[in-house]
């Protein structure tokens, strides 16, 4: 089988794992478990749909994922990112129309993976990926404020501004019980690690208010007033159609799809920042597409890669698949013998729980630093960001790239007839016998952006971590945008942490710029950025003998 696409649980096999790793799996494994418990639930139900089907696609989808995938630590399951997608789906197909969707969603996907478009992930646009991430988390907080509040609304309307209408007018409806139930799951949620690092405190906070609720007979709404009894078990579902009805799926099959590859492959980045690996991204597709097909026929929704769970993962010292089939595991013997009392969770305890995923996938601080960078990234995020609340993710990922490859032209024209660089850094040394050892240097032809940035950022690391000190020569970049800040502060952390020198010659006032704003230049060190090409040479030289 091709490298490309071979997993990496197989490849793993191939070389041989030591007992002690396969321990520390196995735990870390037992850990996710117990953290995805509660969110499993949680999504599930926000989504529309009953608890158990969380619970089986965590299960479902978690052991597919990390059997076939191409990260060694990836953990698979539903997400909050699609709660917004399937809530959707659900309200206007049903059920039925979910499963085909997620089936259609996971072929796409694995075609996906076989025409190897895993790497086009570096053309979607940091802001882009900011926008849509945080319009999602808001979109998830107005869903949670009916459970959080306790208001008497039979029917959310599903559009935002209609939805908050709803809810001033019912404000009068108000349960105190259900306020300060959500207000203790949040505190235990954020604050009970500081007691009990190894208990999620969603985990606590569930099982403290689903004890409280029934010691006290509280009057709140249940999992069980909505949905009644859970089943343990899990069954085969078929979905029905006919194949002149397939064309009206395409549109939510297509934007579970996105969603699924760009999320996955996201979780994927970040897990090898954390463990210094690389992921194979299109055998990534192929096993998240092969989950998307398989799981509905369970019962379950759509899933995809899980940042947080993957990070959680790792941390407890998890580093390979075995991890991420350990967690399922660990959910199914959940599920079959305590499932049932799952119905007795309170509704204003999830959504608690919500309001905090909601609030850590917001990246808040990331939105108020593009605001703070070029006018270009702004229009961008804030594009993407109201599409997302106020008409429909896929329109907003579409109109997002669009956009994002328009103002990359009229950036292009706009520095065209400016003498970038012009008196900065011009100095041609043909000479390089005199460049001592472990001293290397490494120039970027032309503009930072979004759709060179990964390429650039990638080789740069990989010479830098071969020597000492490198010298990167910028006098043709004419412009960064936000996507290239952020993968260039990932590649300088990673060298710095290694002990390499970085030293930047001929960086022009409008990139100086952006460097200032987003830190890079503080990072560096100013002593070590120079206009002029000789100087940074000299720079290097006097440091390597040192």
């Amino acid at each position: 089988m091709n490298k490309t696409f071979s997993p990496k649980f197989f490849t793993l096999m191939k070389t041989g794992l030591n007992k002690k790793q396969i321990t520390s799996d196995i735990m870390a494994g037992i850990v996710v478990g117990i953290v995805a418990l509660p969110l499993a639930i949680a999504f599930a139900v926000a989504s529309g749909v009953s608890p158990e089907k969380g619970l089986i696609t965590a299960v479902v989808a978690g052991i597919i994922i990390s059997f076939l995938g191409g990260s060694r630590v990836q953990i698979g399951g539903p997400t909050g990112a699609f709660i917004v997608i399937v809530f959707g789906i659900v309200q206007e197909f049903g059920i039925n129309g979910l499963m085909i969707s997620t089936i259609l969603a996971g072929i796409l996907l694995i075609v996906f993976g076989l025409l190897k478009l895993g790497t086009l992930l570096k053309y979607i646009p940091q802001p882009l990926i900011v926008g849509f991430t945080s319009g999602i988390a808001l979109v998830i907080f107005s869903t949670q404020i009916k459970d959080a509040l306790g208001l008497d609304i039979e029917h959310v309307p599903s559009e935002f501004i209609e939805k908050w209408r709803v809810f001033l007018t019912h404000m009068h409806s108000t349960n105190l019980y259900a306020i300060g139930i959500t207000i203790v799951t949040i505190l235990l949620s954020v604050y009970s690690r500081k007691v009990v690092s190894k208990v999620p405190g969603s985990f606590i906070a569930i099982i403290v208010m689903t004890v409280l609720v029934q010691l006290l007979d509280l009057p709140v709404t249940t999992i069980e007033t909505f949905f009644g009894d859970i089943p343990n078990k899990i069954s085969i579902e078929v979905p029905t159609f006919q194949l002149d009805g397939l064309t009206q799926y395409f549109a939510p099959a297509i934007t579970i799809a996105l969603l699924g590859g760009i999320e996955s492959l996201l979780s994927a980045v970040v897990a090898d920042g954390m463990i210094g690996g690389k992921h194979r991204s299109n055998t990534e597709l192929i096993a998240q597409g092969v989950a998307n097909v398989f799981t509905p026929f369970f019962g379950g929704i759509p899933a995809t890669g899980a940042i947080a769970r993957t990070a959680t993962n790792i941390k407890n010292g998890g580093r390979t698949p075995i991890a991420g089939m350990v967690h399922a595991i660990t959910l199914l013997v959940i599920m079959l013998f305590f499932g049932q009392w799952a119905k007795l969770i309170p509704m204003s305890c999830l959504a608690g729980i919500l309001i905090v995923v909601a609030y850590n996938m917001s990246e808040w601080r990331s939105f108020v630093a593009i605001l703070k960078t070029s006018w270009f990234d702004v229009i961008i995020l804030i594009t993407t960001f109201l599409l997302t609340v106020l008409v429909d993710l896929t329109i907003a990922i579409e109109v997002g790239v669009v956009l994002s490859a328009i103002l990359f032209m009229k950036r292009m024209s706009d520095i065209a007839d400016k003498k970038i660089g012009h008196g900065v850094d011009t100095d041609v040394i043909e000479d390089y016998s005199d460049i001592p050892d472990g001293v290397t240097i490494y120039e970027i032809s032309g503009p930072l952006f979004f759709g060179t940035a990964k390429t650039y950022t990638r080789v740069i690391e990989s010479i830098g971590l071969k020597h000492k000190i490198l010298i990167i020569r910028m006098r043709h970049v004419s412009f960064v945008d936000q996507t290239a800040i952020h993968s260039f502060k990932s590649t300088i952390d990673t060298l710095q942490n290694s002990g390499v020198l970085i030293v930047l010659s001929g960086v022009n006032a409008e990139v100086n710029k952006s460097f200032t704003q987003s830190d890079i230049i503080r990072k560096i060190g100013e002593d070590n950025i120079f206009e002029r090409f000789e100087d940074a040479v000299l720079h290097a030289k006097n440091n390597a003998l040192a």
